[in-house]
């Protein structure tokens, strides 16, 4: 299955809010997507935790 399921944390607060999935052929790295953060009330950006 070339689809991962991944976390996604937001960068300032350090709240696990998401997860989504990734093909890893296509992004070998981290990715990084701007989204909402329910604690903050505001967009931020949300990396992709271990």
């Amino acid at each position: 299955m070339p689809r991962d399921k991944i976390t996604l944390e937001c960068t300032s607060c350090k709240h696990r809010n998401y997860t989504t999935t990734k093909n890893k052929r296509l992004h070998s790295g981290r990715v990084e997507f701007k989204k909402f953060c329910p604690n903050e009330r505001k967009r931020t950006m949300h990396k992709e935790a271990k």
